[in-house]
């Protein structure tokens, strides 16, 4: 608890610097509900396959829902493996040319790991380059050894709708190399709706690991 009001104190204050910066809070606005005044809801449907060359390969899908300020998550093989969580957000959205969507978030997990954990996701846009960040604090109540931060960022470039490239890093402890934080490059397309990214990580470092995307929302 103590870790957890930690957090919070240090997040709020950024949140409101962001308002700050950016501007007047607006509504999120999706582009399904921008086409369809009538419909409430968003959903997303990912799957993300890992290739470790070096430990246990794996898939973890994700499943959100989002309702004006409301977000709503699912995750599995995230925290931890054979692991579930459960999301609960409230989405922000601050400036015009330059945007920032934030939306901090609690979620319970359940399975391999149990506990609680404080996060955000946060996308930063300026015309075709986008900074996407994907945080969590895990509060492990069963060991607290365990506990710890996890982190995925990426910054990309789409010079057309249907394609962008760029880099990403991330840490975790679902799998382990000699990397704490693994860096590599991102490769995505966009057909439609459903998108499609590859990511490679530690290449010429370590074991190279592969991650590959494929996203749906409607």
């Amino acid at each position: 608890m103590i870790v957890f009001v930690r957090i919070v104190s240090v997040l709020l204050p950024s949140f409101w610097l962001a308002a700050t910066v950016f501007g007047q809070v607006q509504a999120p606005n999706p582009d399904n509900r921008a086409a369809d005044p009538g419909r409430t809801w968003q959903y997303s449907l990912s799957l993300a396959g890992y290739y470790v060359p070096s430990d246990q390969s794996y898939a973890s899908p994700t499943f959100t829902a989002d309702s004006e300020r409301i977000h709503l998550e699912c995750r599995y093989n995230y925290e931890a493996l054979k692991t579930a969580s459960i999301w609960v957000g409230y989405n922000l959205s601050f400036g015009k040319n330059v945007t920032l969507d934030l939306t901090p978030m609690v979620g319970g997990v359940f399975g391999r790991t149990t506990g609680v954990a404080p996060g955000y996701d946060m996308t930063l846009s300026y015309k075709g380059l986008e900074l996407f960040g994907q945080g969590e604090y895990v509060i492990d109540t069963n060991e607290v050894s365990n506990r710890y931060f996890y982190a995925w960022n990426e910054l990309s470039y789409a010079p057309v709708k249907w394609f962008r490239f760029g880099g990403v890093a991330q840490r975790t402890r679902v799998y382990h190399t000699g990397l704490d934080v693994q860096r590599g490059f991102l490769v995505g397309l966009m057909v439609k709706k459903v998108d499609f990214t590859t990511y490679v990580f530690n290449p010429g470092v370590t074991d190279t690991t592969l991650v590959f995307s494929i996203g749906y929302t409607f």
